[in-house]
This record gives structure tokens, C-alpha cells and sequence, in this order.
């Protein structure tokens, strides 16, 4: 599949030029024009890199940059910052809170391209494997796919991200704080009972083909992968 920019800029007629050159090389693109806009789309579906405007409405680049290096799921995504500020300040500034490459305005739809290449090919989001079985639980981070027992498993975006964390490190007992970080993000305030509520529908969904339990609740603390729960 090709990879997929997530290309946040406010601007419609800059936006619908980058995608457009994008998908001519062969990217696929999602267009967000608020720094909000772009993290309800990263919800939805990681893309491969994303380019983030400095100037945005409701939160700035930068702050989307920092949110997106806050949480685990995107922590390695790739991000170029792109701007019209030229100041060595403002990009020293854009590089140490994440962006891996800075591009100022006006740029060449050719350098752009040039430069998403290179950073796609010394990147890896998922940090090296991109495939992860436990139990008969395979998760493949690529394609996002489940299979349990060879049964494809269908879950929403939030119950892959609290299977990926648990699969992490199985047997380990995840507390409803961690789980809320490493799934919503630190900076974003949710309910710990929304956890509750995703691990019902994730053990609902792995055990839809019969399968035994196999996330275990420990009262008070939180909750682990394993087969052999007690």
C-alpha cells in the first residue's frame, strides 16, 4: 500500500497543491486544516508522515508537533514542519520540539517530495517489528489486520492501540493511567472508565470465535495479556 501523508496546512489553495503533486507520485493523502483536525485524522488512521503547517487555527504546528512526540503511537512518526518563518531561531525551535525536517514557504512541489522520500527511508514509526503474536493473537502494524486462531479479529482504532500496548509486553499488568497515555495521550483528559468500557469491546471482538479469555483484570491495578489468567 502506498504510504499515506497527512498533509495539515489552513491555506486550501497550498493544501490542494501539495496533495495534488503528492498523489502524482504515488502517495496517498488526508488533508486536515486545524492542528485539531489533524489529530481526530491521525485517530482514524496513522498515516506514514505528516506535513504540519507552523501557522494553524485552535492549536499551532508546534503544539501539534509536541503532542504528537508525547504519544506513543506517534512518537516516531515522521513530521516536517513547514513554514514562511525563515529565522534560524524559529526553525531551531521547530526541530527541538520533533520535527525531523524543516521546509520554509515558497517550496518546490519536487523538493517536498524529495524530502518526504528521504525521511520515509531512514524512518520506521512502529520501531523495527511490525508484527506481533501472542496467544494466537497475531497484530500486524502495517495493515493494521488481526487474526486470532486464524479468525480475522475487527476493532476499532482505540481497541488496536490498547491490544498493540498490552502485546507489548505480555503478562504485564497495565494500570487505567498508562493505558489512558499510551491509547488518548497524556494531554487529552478522558475518563478511566473509558477504558473500561474499550476492554469489554476488545475481549468481546477476540472472543467472537470462541476463543478462552485472555486479557486479565487485577482489581485495583489494571489490566495484562495472558493466557493463562488467574
Amino acid at each position: 500500500m502506498a504510504p499515506l501523508i497527512l498533509i495539515v496546512e489552513d491555506e486550501a489553495p497550498l493544501a490542494e497543491m501539495l496533495r495534488y503533486n503528492l498523489e502524482k507520485a504515488g502517495f496517498r493523502t488526508h488533508v486536515a486544516i486545524s492542528g485539531e483536525e489533524a489529530l481526530h485524522r491521525i485517530e482514524i488512521e496513522l498515516p506514514d508522515l505528516a506535513v504540519v503547517d507552523w501557522m494553524l487555527p485552535e492549536r499551532s504546528g508546534i503544539e501539534v508537533c509536541r503532542l504528537l512526540r508525547a504519544r506513543t503511537d506517534t512518537e516516531r512518526l515522521p513530521i516536517i514542519m513547514l513554514t514562511a518563518r525563515g529565522e534560524e531561531g524559529d526553525r531551531v525551535l521547530g526541530l527541538e520540539v520533533g520535527a525531523d525536517d524543516y521546509v520554509v514557504k515558497p517550496y518546490s512541489p519536487r523538493e517536498m517530495i524529495a524530502r518526504i522520500n528521504a525521511l520515509l527511508r531512514r524512518s520506521d514509526i512502529h520501531g523495527g517489528a511490525t508484527v506481533k503474536e501472542y496467544g494466537g493473537i497475531v497484530i500486524d502494524l502495517d495493515s493494521h489486520r488481526v487474526t486470532r486462531d486464524g479468525h480475522s479479529v475487527r476493532l476499532s482504532p482505540k481497541c488496536f492501540r490498547l491490544l498493540e500496548t498490552l502485546m507489548d509486553r505480555p503478562g504485564t499488568v497495565f494500570s487505567r493511567d498508562k493505558l489512558l497515555g499510551r491509547v488518548w495521550g497524556g494531554d487529552v483528559f478522558v475518563e478511566p472508565r473509558t477504558v473500561d468500557v474499550h476492554i469489554r469491546r476488545l475481549r468481546v471482538a477476540l472472543n467472537a470465535q470462541g476463543g478462552g479469555e485472555i486479557i486479565r483484570t487485577v482489581r485495583s491495578a489494571g489490566y495484562a495479556l495472558d493466557e493463562t489468567p488467574g
